[in-house]
C-alpha cells in the first residue's frame, strides 16, 4: 500500500490509525486512493491485539432473542460482564447452523476475548473455529453434539421431574400429556435436546401415565397437535406438561378453545417464562436461576481467558431449577 501511495509505511499507519502524527492533506489523499484501489480491509483482530484497552470484549450467541428466557440470559450476561470491564457483542442465530458460524467468524475478526454460546446448533464447528482462533468458549443452556468445552446449564431432566411431580403429588393427576417433539422427524428447527431431557424427567415420575403429543416446536404446531389430541379422546387429560415456553400460550389456547377450564378441567405446567405473570394466566413453571448460571458461565470464561484457551471441561455443570407456582395448575 505504501508503494502504491508513493510514501512510507509509517505515513500509511498514521492515516489508518488517525495518528499519532499528523499527515498532510495531499499525502492523506494518496493513501486513501491506494486503499480504495487495493480494496484494503483492516484486520480488526490484529488491531485489537495491538492496542491497549480499558474494555475487553466477549461475544454472546443466542438462538432467539424474542423468547423471555434468552432475553434474561442476555441481560444478565451483559450486566455482569460490564461490571468486569467486558463489553458484550450479541448475535441472534435463529437456530441456524450457518448463521452461528458467520457470527463466530465475525466476532473472531473483531477480536473478542471469549465467547458464550446459548443453545448451540452447530457446536462442533463452532468449537473448531474458536480453537483455531484461540478464543475461550463456554456453552450455556444446551448444545447439539459432543463438545470439548465447559457447559453451564440448568438440569433440564430435573426440571421435567419437578413440573410433573407437582401435578402428581399436589394435584393427584394420573393422566398427563407432554407437549413437544424432539426427534429429527418431529423437529427440524429448534431446541429439541432440551425438550427430550425434560420429557425424560417427566416420564421418570412414578404414579402417572404420560401420553406424548408429538409436534414441532412452533406455536402453531403445538396448537394443532393439542387440538387433534383432545378431539381424539372421550375425556381430556388431567394435566399437561408443555415442553417449551414458546408453545405454552398456544397449548393453553388450544385447551380453552376445546371448552375446557384451565386449572380446573386441565391443569397446565410449563418451563421458563420469566416474570410474565400479569396476563390472564400466571403459568406454573419450572424455571432457571438465570443470574447464577450467567455468573458461573462468565467465571468459567474469565478463568479460561486468564489461563489458556486450551483449558477444557466437558462434564456439564448442572444447576437446580425451581418451581414458580401460578394459577394454570389450579393452585
Amino acid at each position: 500500500m505504501a508503494q502504491r501511495a508513493g510514501t512510507s509505511t509509517a505515513v500509511v499507519s498514521y492515516v489508518l490509525n488517525d495518528g499519532p502524527r499528523p499527515v498532510s492533506n495531499i499525502l492523506r489523499a494518496r493513501v486513501t486512493r491506494a486503499i480504495e484501489e487495493l480494496d484494503y480491509r483492516p484486520n480488526r483482530r490484529a488491531q485489537a491485539l495491538r492496542r491497549q484497552r480499558r474494555w475487553r470484549q466477549i461475544g454472546l450467541l443466542v438462538p432467539d432473542l424474542t423468547l423471555p428466557l434468552f432475553g434474561e440470559f442476555v441481560g444478565s450476561v451483559e450486566r455482569q460482564a460490564r461490571a468486569q470491564d467486558h463489553l458484550t457483542m450479541i448475535g441472534n442465530t435463529g437456530y441456524d447452523p450457518e448463521r452461528e458460524l458467520e457470527f463466530v467468524s465475525a466476532f473472531a475478526e473483531a477480536g473478542i476475548d471469549g465467547l458464550v454460546v446459548v443453545g448451540a446448533s452447530n457446536a462442533a464447528e463452532t468449537a473448531a473455529l474458536c480453537a483455531q482462533a484461540r478464543i475461550p468458549l463456554v456453552w450455556m443452556h444446551n448444545v447439539r453434539g459432543d463438545v470439548d468445552a465447559p457447559i453451564v446449564r440448568v438440569d433440564h431432566e430435573r426440571a421435567g421431574e419437578i413440573a410433573t411431580r407437582h401435578l402428581v403429588e399436589t394435584h393427584q393427576c394420573r393422566d398427563i400429556a407432554f407437549v413437544g417433539g424432539f426427534t429429527e422427524a418431529d423437529v427440524h428447527h429448534g431446541d429439541r435436546e432440551t425438550v427430550e431431557q425434560r420429557y425424560r424427567g417427566a416420564t421418570a415420575v412414578d404414579g402417572a401415565e404420560i401420553a406424548h403429543i408429538h409436534s414441532d416446536l412452533t406455536a402453531d404446531g403445538a396448537y394443532g397437535a393439542v387440538r387433534e389430541f383432545l378431539s381424539s379422546r372421550s375425556t381430556p387429560p388431567e394435566g399437561v406438561v408443555v415442553g417449551t415456553y414458546g408453545q405454552t400460550a398456544a397449548t393453553t389456547r388450544a385447551v380453552a378453545d376445546h371448552g375446557l377450564r384451565i386449572g380446573d378441567d386441565v391443569k397446565i405446567v410449563a418451563f421458563d417464562g420469566g416474570q410474565a405473570k400479569y396476563g390472564q394466566f400466571d403459568t406454573t413453571s419450572a424455571q432457571q436461576p438465570v443470574d447464577s448460571i450467567a455468573r458461573h458461565a462468565l467465571e468459567r470464561l474469565m478463568a479460561t481467558t486468564a489461563a489458556s484457551s486450551d483449558a477444557r471441561r466437558t462434564r456439564p455443570e448442572l444447576w437446580e431449577p425451581f418451581l414458580h407456582v401460578g394459577n394454570t395448575c389450579g393452585c
